[in-house]
């Protein structure tokens, strides 16, 4: 409903124990009779006040910005009427005044949104979110939670306070404060970054905190085993069943390039017959949801074919007596140690080996290997190439060497 008389009037209103010729300058909104009072919170001297005009009759420069402050504030109370009329809301005293100071809006939290985001996750656990995935999303909110104490002594901030200084202090908190590599602090960024683009997709952000913010990820060689590592680890023998079990089920993964995940829910199902004849593994990729599809090589075959009858597989209905990750890893590093393998070895090691050591080092063609990891692009698979060029790069120095001794 439209109101019936509406006016504005600034003038001058001189507090209590103010003695000297400065007054505060308010302005008065009057709608349909009722009143309301707002402070510009600027002052200005009486003896140059226009009391009609509700203006300054100076004539310097700082005169002239004051009447321009006020006529912009005349300006968002026009917009603050306008924003009740679109929202269906009376136009009042009372409630312009609301729109100006921001009282008539909701207040929307940093930790809030995550809190949500992080909720909405957890019900997708098992369907479209692994619950590796979830862990750390957890693990970047209490890493910004900690943040937002640590510097603003607050438990939690309005969305609309992220801004680019927020945004860099933040990475610069999580190396110094938490000792974050760059790589790590730069994956936590890009869990908060989702939520914050999840905030600002709502109109609850105008604003763009992370733009002209640059990160870049240093380049990580990925550890891969060779040839001959690989062999020494297929050959030996372990005092334990459990290293004997974690050995070939790692061996699995060298030869079929699937990740931990993936191994882990492999049923039979996922097993086919394909175009050529032989045994093949169509299966979509836990992480990215994109397609596998890889022919199993003769090894991969006969370890399938060595645990088709174990307890746990016939229990589960799985193809393999796969054990936690946390455990898997740290059998790894015990299998590394009694092979005589002097590296990191986790589980994903055996992805890396696939993707080097099984297939492009042996020539097949890198479009094929891209399909078998399930990469979504050309430019992940290309990552594996670089560690080929490393290696031809010690070989070629041992060349050198050799050379010079001839």
């Amino acid at each position: 409903m439209l109101e019936k008389s509406f006016g504005l009037l600034y003038y001058l209103k001189q507090t209590k124990n103010q003695k000297n010729e400065n007054r505060y300058i308010y302005l008065r909104i009057t709608v349909d009779g009722e009143r309301r009072e707002i402070s510009t919170k600027r002052q200005w001297i009486l003896k140059e006040w226009n009391v009609q005009l509700g203006r300054t009759t100076g004539i310097s420069e700082e005169a002239k910005e004051l009447n321009c402050y006020l006529d912009l504030i005349s300006c968002k109370v026009y917009q603050a009427k306008i924003k009740l009329l679109e929202g269906n809301k009376p136009v009042t005293a009372e409630n312009i005044k609301d729109v100006l100071i921001g009282k008539d809006e909701k207040k929307h939290f940093i930790m809030e949104a995550f809190q949500l985001h992080n909720k909405q996750m957890k019900a997708l656990v098992g369907r479209q979110i692994a619950p590796a995935t979830l862990t750390r999303y957890e693990t970047a909110y209490d890493h910004v939670n900690n943040f937002i104490r640590w510097k603003y002594r607050k438990d939690d901030l309005e969305v609309k306070e992220l801004d680019y200084e927020f945004i860099s202090q933040f990475v610069f908190w999580l190396k110094t404060e938490r000792h974050c590599r760059n790589n790590t602090a730069i994956k936590y960024l890009g869990n908060f970054k989702k939520v914050v683009l999840e905030c600002k997709q709502k109109g609850l952000l105008t604003n763009d905190p992370f733009l002209g913010f640059r990160t870049k990820r240093d380049e990580v060689t990925p550890v891969v085993l060779t040839k001959d590592e690989l062999t020494r680890i297929t050959h030996k023998q372990f005092d334990t069943e459990r290293l004997n079990h974690v050995r070939d089920i790692f061996l699995f993964s060298c030869y079929t390039g699937l990740a931990y995940s993936d191994v882990y829910k492999l049923r039979s199902k996922d097993t086919v017959i394909g175009i050529d004849g032989t045994k093949w593994i169509i299966t979509t990729r836990q992480k990215t949801k994109s397609g596998t599809r890889l022919p199993l090589l003769p090894n991969a075959l006969a370890i399938l074919n060595k645990y088709q009858d174990h307890p746990k597989c016939l229990n589960k209905g799985t193809l393999l007596p796969v054990l936690t990750n946390q455990k898997m890893n740290s059998y790894l590093k015990e299998i590394a140690d009694v092979s005589g393998v002097n590296k990191k070895l986790t589980f994903h090691t055996a992805r890396h080996t696939f993707a080097t050591t099984i297939t492009l080092t042996n020539g097949v063609p890198m479009e094929t290997v891209s399909k078998m990891l399930g990469h979504k692009s050309l430019k992940q698979t290309q990552h594996y190439a670089k560690v080929l060029d490393v290696k031809i790069s010690k070989d070629m120095k041992l060349l050198r060497r050799r050379l010079e001794q001839v």
